[in-house]
């Protein structure tokens, strides 16, 4: 095993919030199935969260987010737990977006939907369940 392997990895999350309040969740497919989450992935290297917060949505959701902020770190010890593999959590929080949503990766994406922010669909990743979390205690927080 690599040394890489023994490393935490950088993951950001994106909470895009709409008019009404909800939030945009994904119910995922392959690696990550079948959890729901927020829209994100990796870090590349020498990226900013924000650059990759408006990538990352872009490439999942086609849509395009303006002023993303940095609301919360999770590190995320439930999934090491359960995977062996180490996460640390940049979340992200938007309500300015626009474009049509879609599926643009049907392979990792079963679909898009809105949910109510205070009733998440299970399972939930739990990067995602937390940094939602904190978004509604309205604070920057640490979540762990």
């Amino acid at each position: 095993m690599s040394t890489q392997n023994h490393l935490p990895r950088v993951g950001v999350g994106v909470i895009i919030v709409n008019s009404e309040g909800n939030v945009l969740i994904g119910k995922r497919k392959s690696a990550h199935a079948p959890y729901y989450s927020i829209p994100g992935g990796h870090l590349d290297l020498g990226e900013t969260f924000e650059n990759c917060a408006v990538r990352e949505v872009k490439e999942e959701t086609d849509l395009d987010i303006y002023n993303p902020r940095v609301i919360a770190v999770t590190n995320n010890l439930e999934t090491y737990r359960d995977s062996g593999i180490h996460y640390v959590s940049i979340i992200l929080m938007t309500r300015e977006y626009s474009g049509i949503l879609c599926v643009v990766e049907p392979a990792k994406c079963e679909k898009w939907m809105w949910s109510d922010p205070r009733n998440l669909p299970t399972p939930h990743f739990d990067a995602s369940r937390m940094g939602i979390a904190c978004y509604l205690e309205g604070k920057i927080t640490y979540a762990d």
